[in-house]
């Protein structure tokens, strides 16, 4: 979440309710467990971290002031190792969607290229897979666990073709 938040950032200085709305809008459904207050502990973690500072704007006439957060230099170094990482198949579904989304909304990098990296270390990932359930002697206890793997990066590169599919749609409509 917190790169995530980072990376919106990036895009422009923002409050915590813009950027709830923004994450609410890009998770659909499944951002609806999303406590309101997860944004701002994230903020407040982010900002003792030195990633991101704040300056406080005047609300309406009848809301109270609020904080603007934007990136630090350091915030900054921090959301492009987050896009330059690789880190499947640990990196959930909803991480990754995250991270496409985030990409695109701060014009930060291509989330077709996005999906290209993960699907190569994917495929890296399989191949090696396959290799070693193949090495396994006939009886080993490892098949099982090894054709468990082989079927997960199966399916998830089956998703990030989705994923490219959709990011193609959304490209060839603007």
């Amino acid at each position: 979440m917190q790169e995530v938040v980072l990376a919106l950032l990036a895009k422009e200085p923002s409050h915590g309710y813009q950027l709830r709305a923004q994450l609410l809008d890009a998770l659909g459904p499944l951002g609806e467990s999303m406590n309101a207050g997860q944004i701002y502990v994230t903020l407040t973690r982010l900002e003792k971290a030195g990633l991101v500072g704040w300056e406080r704007a005047e609300g309406l006439p009848d809301r109270p002031d609020r904080k603007v957060y934007a990136l630090t230099p350091a915030g900054q170094r921090r959301v492009a190792e987050w896009l330059a990482e690789v880190d499947w198949p640990g990196l959930a579904p909803t991480e990754f969607h995250l991270k496409l989304f985030a990409a695109a909304a701060a014009r930060l990098a291509d989330p077709i290229a996005l999906v290209d990296t993960q699907r190569r270390e994917l495929l890296r990932r399989l191949r090696d897979a396959q290799r070693a359930a193949m090495g396994e002697p006939n009886g080993s206890q490892a098949t099982l666990l090894l054709e468990g793997l082989v079927l997960r990066l199966q399916a998830d590169l089956r998703w990030l073709e989705a994923c490219e599919r959709n990011w193609t749609t959304r490209r060839a409509d603007s």
